[in-house]
């Protein structure tokens, strides 16, 4: 792990914006199509805003989510939609979006073709995560239905997750994609956080979710 300090949110956004934007140019030097997976909730906002007019070939860039709520796309707490009016918008509204839900009752049901959809794009050419304070990223929370499933060696592509005090059923990449990527980067923000992460790089996945992601990983963080 690499840790990079920033001046402040904006300093961050700009320059991690700018690395992301670099690392999907080279990859796309080297392969007809890039997978770029990418996390929900408020902090990578405005690293979006800054990446979405990046002058790269966003039409050989597939877009899919760390995780994903089980909620229709118009909901206010699906992810989809704030990717979509963050990121998949000005020049990289050309960028393909595979997406984490399917019209179904619970993900069980359509996980297949989920999947299916994915296993072509794979590896993950660039993976940007997030962490929650108390150290899970995507949707890997400690004490959920399947999250020792979601960290096993073997794991299947997509993990529906269950856990509590979290209101919807989520879909998640398991562990071993997430750090299966070739480029991975970690954005956080406060003094909460850096401290959480400094803490999870001497703990075990199982009580630091985002320690499984850990090894050569940059972390960007900001106050």
């Amino acid at each position: 792990m690499s840790f990079v300090e920033y001046a402040d949110s904006e300093m961050l956004a700009i320059a991690l914006a700018n690395v992301l934007a670099g690392e999907l140019t080279a990859a796309l030097d080297h392969q007809d199509r890039v997978l770029f997976v990418v996390p929900g909730g408020t902090t990578p906002g405005p690293v979006f805003d800054d990446l979405c007019d990046a002058d790269l070939d966003w039409d050989r860039v597939d877009v899919l989510l760390s995780d994903e709520r089980w909620l229709p796309e118009a909901h206010i707490r699906s992810n989809t939609r704030l990717i979509r009016e963050r990121l998949l918008t000005g020049r990289a509204a050309r960028a393909r979006y595979l997406p984490l839900y399917a019209k179904a009752e619970t993900p069980e049901t359509v996980l297949p073709e989920l999947e299916a959809n994915i296993v072509p794009h794979l590896p993950i050419a660039v993976c940007l995560l997030g962490m929650g304070a108390d150290m899970h990223t995507a949707s890997l929370f400690p004490g959920a239905d399947r999250f020792e499933d979601a960290l096993a060696p073997r794991a299947p592509i997509l993990v529906p997750m269950r856990a509590p005090n979290v209101p919807e059923v989520r879909v998640t990449l398991s562990a071993r994609v997430l750090d299966e990527a070739l480029c991975k980067h970690i954005v956080i923000t406060g003094e909460q956080k850096r401290a959480a992460i400094e803490r999870a790089r001497y703990m075990r996945p199982v009580e630091a979710p985002i320690a499984a992601v850990l090894s050569g990983a940059t972390v960007h963080w900001a106050p």
